[in-house]
């Protein structure tokens, strides 16, 4: 009987683990080389994983729900078509695996890429507390950034296979130990004399918002695992940043009928359908040359400005979620290579195919707020970054023209753009010359230029 076994891929570079959100197949099912088989999530992306091969689904090691870690055997695919045995097609879960024999036990912490058979290394000394329990690369990392003893990390109960401590297992011993700590009762000193405002700002408690009374006219659904990061994502960004936005309209005449006239023939060409996205692109990119502040973040009293220009799109998902994949180097691209980027992550994006290291490392992002009829809006950063370029729906106005024999009024396409803007080190006059400079960009657009 030929068997396969699917390993849980490598997501990254500082990806060690990954939650099994839905099994697209069932034991007994027959699956198609490249089809997919489940969905996973990192705390960066969500995933579908492809089958190596051809065959039937054998066996399902892990339930959905749980973090498993790289490298580990998480399903047996039989390439002759033949399953195993189960009763009523049941999910075999957690079933132990034949392993080659070595001197120590067969531990996959260290495992950095996807492989078929099982790598077995030597493990590090530091990979043990006094328990003897093993830690992976992400636990011992989080340990290590929270000031965690090995002493510490060996109280922590683990609810992963074999009484492993996973991510979230070391994260809700973190906050319980910072929920007690708060709760001890400080020592006595000598009572000073303070001003009444200030005991009672030292001595209140935080606020709890009353108990909400909920009819039976109310719907309740819970926030799903990646509606949890974008809104946590959304209330951090704020509390970071005090966010400014600045307004302007554009006359995106020109671009509108250059596209009208190339999209044709640029698809005949290219084999791609060019969008407004990588004009807009190639415009942010040319402002940001000239105002390379814009494109940097801040470090505590330091301001990292960055050398390469890696452009965010913010993407709507079907399921209405919104993720940003990062065009690289931006600079590095003209129009048809802007535009083949944008097409293939944002089909990638739709289709959950993204890898986590596409959505990293942006140093600006720019949201169409135009895709759903928005004139206008005022986006949130998206941190670490120092600005948001939102983008509105083009528009037929009236609009004056100023010409050599004087002013006239005719039809034009306009659009409003709007920055928004961490103001600790973006000012009103980077911002709104940063912003006005992307405006005379797409005003100049050479409707004459070649593909």
């Amino acid at each position: 009987m030929a068997k396969v076994e699917l390993i849980m891929p490598k997501m990254g570079e500082s990806v060690y683990e990954a939650t099994i959100t839905k099994w697209l197949k069932a034991v007994g099912d027959k699956i198609d080389s490249e089809e997919s088989i489940l969905e996973i999530a990192t705390d960066k992306v969500d995933s579908e994983v492809p089958s190596p091969e051809s065959g039937v689904m054998a066996e399902i090691l892990f339930n959905e729900g749980e973090t498993v870690e790289v490298g580990s055997i998480i399903a047996i695919i039989n390439t002759n078509g033949e399953a195993v045995s189960s009763p009523n097609g049941a999910i075999e879960t957690k079933k132990e695996l034949k392993q080659p024999e070595v001197s120590e036990p067969q531990i996959t912490d260290d495992i950095q890429t996807p492989v078929v058979e099982p790598i077995v290394e030597p493990q590090k000394a530091e990979a043990k507390g006094s328990s003897g329990r093993f830690y992976s690369p992400l636990v011992k990392s989080i340990a290590k950034k929270e000031g965690l003893s090995l002493e510490e990390l060996d109280q922590i109960p683990g609810t992963s296979k074999d009484g492993r401590v996973n991510k979230q297992d070391i994260l809700n011993f973190i906050d319980n130990k910072q929920a007690s700590t708060q709760e001890q009762v400080p020592t006595e000193e000598p009572v000073q004399d303070v001003p009444k405002k200030e005991i009672i700002s030292a001595t209140s408690e935080p606020v709890i918002a009353p108990a909400t009374s909920i009819s039976g006219n109310v719907e309740i659904i819970e926030m799903d695992r990646m509606r949890k990061l974008i809104a946590d994502h959304m209330v951090k960004s704020k509390q970071t940043s005090p966010h400014v936005t600045s307004f302007v309209e554009v006359d995106v005449t020109n671009v509108v009928k250059w596209r009208n006239k190339v999209k044709d023939v640029f698809q005949q060409k290219e084999g791609e359908k060019i969008t407004y996205t990588p004009i807009f692109i190639e415009a942010v990119v040319q402002a940001i040359k000239e105002f390379p502040m814009v494109n940097s973040s801040v470090d505590g009293d330091n301001i990292l400005i960055k050398k390469n220009i890696n452009v965010g799109m913010a993407t709507a998902l079907p399921s209405g979620h919104l993720i940003v994949p990062v065009i690289k180097k931006a600079d590095y691209m003209n129009m048809v290579g802007l535009t083949k980027t944008v097409n293939d992550l944002a089909n990638r994006a739709r289709n959950k195919q993204l890898q986590p290291d596409e959505i990293q490392d942006g140093t600006f992002t720019i949201t169409n707020l135009g895709s759903f009829g928005n004139v206008m809006g005022t986006p949130i950063i998206n941190q670490p970054q120092v600005a948001i370029l939102g983008i509105g729906a083009i528009r037929k106005k009236p609009a004056v023209i100023e010409t050599p024999q004087g002013d006239t009024i005719g039809i034009r396409h306009m659009m409003f753009l709007s920055l928004s803007y961490d103001h600790r080190i973006v000012d009103g006059a980077l911002g709104g010359s940063f912003l006005k400079r992307i405006a005379e960009i797409l005003e100049g657009f050479d409707i004459n230029r070649s593909i």
